[in-house]
């Protein structure tokens, strides 16, 4: 049987949690070159944020590198411009800090693009406004993370809510690290796709969770494998599900990148659709390779989970071959009945218990 059959009936055999390290490692490092960058470089901040000066001109014949020599020449060094749009209806946009003469800027994108002085947008936006942005993200963050452990805690469990808090933590510092390393241009619509990847990256580990949890009561009636195994298998069991979700989500959002932004000229779209591809991949990661080894490791610590481990002996990740899932439901639903059926252990009082009845029966 092929790979991809094996994968779309829930049967491979990927191994995730004993290799913990590995992809903990991996997230650090990205992480901390992230951590460094915003350090020592900060993130490229729009002028919504910082504040600033802006033009925008109809393009002409010109080019971005040209409109960059021009806004030079008029006192503006440190200008970024962007070219938006395509054909007929290109036009060059140039945002700067702060310039002294923005008449002169005006007079200079105007004779290199021969466009009317009038026809030439100039606008001033303050600093305040991106705060305020800022300032909200951050409660509704806030908000967002303290109400979905709350959920997560009552629906599953508290150790549920931690990994799931733990893949979303890992979500934001690297999507943020990866927005400082490359100098991507931090605006209001990186703010709002960057809020919209945590309900992707919440969808994507519940649906993980939630066949965790129909294992695990299996398990507490069988105890024939580690819990560590059986997050593994519960992984493989909805891989297939997993990859379906973000490929799907990952090619309109291509779509968006690609058409929207570099082949229509979108600025808008693109710095939206940026933040989501980059959100979305890092959540797609964290839900398989952050929270359940988290999950594994925080539950191995329990006496029950424990126990069984040392039970099982050294190879106790492979003492059982893995289960179909429909091996799982039915142990699932048989969980009740097996453990009502299981022999109480014999104890001393049990057996003086039984003494005393056949006395009086006597």
């Amino acid at each position: 049987m092929s790979v991809w059959s094996r994968l779309y009936n829930g049967e491979t055999e990927f191994r995730f949690v004993p290799r913990w390290r590995l992809w903990f490692a991996i997230s650090g490092l990205i992480i901390l070159a992230g951590m460094a960058s915003l350090l020592t470089r900060g993130l490229n901040l729009g002028i919504d944020f910082e504040g600033g000066v802006a033009w925008e001109t109809p393009a002409g014949s010109a080019s971005v590198a040209d409109a960059r020599d021009a806004v030079a020449d008029a006192g503006v060094l440190d200008a970024r411009v962007q070219e938006l749009g395509t054909g007929g209806d290109r036009s060059i946009r140039v945002q700067a800090e702060e310039s002294d003469d923005p008449g002169a800027v005006t007079d200079a994108l105007a004779e290199l693009t021969g466009a009317d002085p009038s026809d030439i947008s100039y606008q001033e936006v303050g600093p305040s406004w991106g705060e305020e942005i800022t300032n909200k993200a951050i409660r509704a963050l806030i908000v967002f993370l303290v109400l979905i452990t709350v959920y997560i805690a009552m629906r599953f469990e508290w150790k549920m809510a931690v990994a799931t808090t733990l893949a979303l933590v890992h979500d934001i510092l690297v999507t943020v690290g990866i927005y400082s390393l490359f100098g991507f241009p931090v605006t209001p619509a990186t703010v709002i796709a960057f809020l919209t990847i945590l309900g992707f990256s919440i969808y994507d580990g519940i649906v993980v969770f939630d066949r965790v949890d129909e294992n695990a009561r299996a398990l507490l009636a069988t105890n024939d494998r580690t819990y560590s195994r059986m997050v593994d298998d519960s992984m493989n069991q909805v891989l297939m599900r997993t990859l379906n979700t973000s490929i799907t989500s990952l090619i309109p959002i291509g779509s968006l990148l690609v058409v929207g932004s570099l082949v229509l000229g979108a600025t808008t779209l693109q710095e939206f659709a940026l933040a989501l591809f980059i959100g979305m991949l890092s959540g797609a990661y964290s839900s398989i390779f952050i929270a359940s080894p988290a999950l594994a490791l925080l539950k191995e610590r329990e006496d029950h989970w424990s126990k069984l481990r040392s039970r099982l002996g050294p190879q106790a990740d492979e003492v059982a071959p893995r289960r179909s899932t429909a091996e799982v439901e039915e142990s699932a639903d048989d969980a009740p009945a097996a453990a009502a059926a299981r022999p109480r252990p014999t104890t001393v009082g049990s057996i003086q218990a039984r003494g005393r009845k056949k006395g009086r029966r006597r």
